[in-house]
């Protein structure tokens, strides 16, 4: 063990992340290891501090790597060297490792949902997607649409300019992939197999839900990338309206296996993480 009394120092850049269980999830992952894991929430305006500076301090600072959440995932894609061609065309990154040269990135958001939804849904096809919020996540989970076979991806942005960036890369990518741009969720919706929310509508601190109920009627399932509450307004809704739903939570968990992957190089027993995270975070 180290100096500072850890043997693997972690963090998480984000803003409103006060309840995220990704310091219970590290850990959970390094006591099953052996070992003692430091997680800390590192959230840039509380700090008085840009994203950069908070950045470079972990670079600085011994820090094994970290992860990345919302708003600055793409910021945070620009300051790494990625290695996966997949990566670079996603342009997000949310899983950081430090080291001997440059720091480098990775997307476990991708990953994440893929297996989430094959878990899920198994070999099922996702169909026709619309797809809400187009910053770090919605990019990461987009490219995972096009990988288990969307036919058609609806994407809808408060921000048009970000909508014409994913579509233009998701082309360039995924010809065969019908892409369009959608000026309203309610509308996009009609026909939609699936419905995704990538939007932080939902969350602690942002309450409420980026689709009326009434629009879901007739699709086949539904994911919610917020996981804090995991029983958000928009995934009730969708199984009120008899949706599969994928909660936010799947993703959670399985990008933050396959980043443990990567900070540690040590194994997991899935299943028992998976059920101490969940005991101790009811009892939290």
């Amino acid at each position: 063990m180290s100096r500072q009394g850890h043997d693997l120092l972690l963090g998480l850049i984000g803003g409103n992340i006060a309840k995220s269980r990704a310091p219970l999830l590290h850990r959970l992952a390094g006591e099953q290891n052996g070992m003692a894991v430091r997680y800390d929430r590192l959230v840039p305006k509380d700090r008085g501090q840009s994203f950069d500076e908070v950045f470079d301090a972990c670079a600085a600072e011994g820090y094994r790597g970290v992860n990345v959440t919302y708003p600055y995932k793409e910021a945070a894609a620009r300051r790494v060297v990625i290695d996966d061609p997949l990566v670079r065309a996603i342009g997000a990154v949310n899983t950081v490792i430090f080291g001997a040269g440059a720091p480098r990135g990775h997307n476990t958001d991708h990953s994440g949902f893929i297996e989430a939804y094959r878990r899920a849904r198994g070999t099922a096809p996702p169909g026709t997607v619309l797809m809400i919020g187009t910053g770090g996540v919605g990019r990461a989970v987009a490219f995972a649409l096009v990988a288990l076979g969307a036919r058609e991806i609806r994407l809808v942005d408060r921000e048009p300019a970000k909508a014409e960036a994913l579509a233009a890369a998701l082309r360039q990518a995924a010809p065969a992939t019908l892409v369009t741009i959608r000026p309203e969720a309610g509308a996009a919706a009609a026909g939609a197999t699936g419905l995704v929310n990538c939007t932080p509508v939902g969350m602690v601190g942002h309450e409420g839900t980026p689709l009326p109920r009434q629009a879901m009627r007739g699709a086949g399932w539904a994911f919610d990338a917020v996981y804090t509450p995991a029983d958000t307004e928009f995934l009730k809704d969708a199984a009120a309206e008899g949706l599969e739903v994928i909660s936010g939570w799947e993703l959670f968990f399985w990008q933050g296996v396959h980043a443990w992957h990567l900070f540690a190089g040590r194994p997991l027993d899935e299943a028992a993480l998976r059920r101490d995270l969940l005991a101790q975070g009811e009892a939290a």
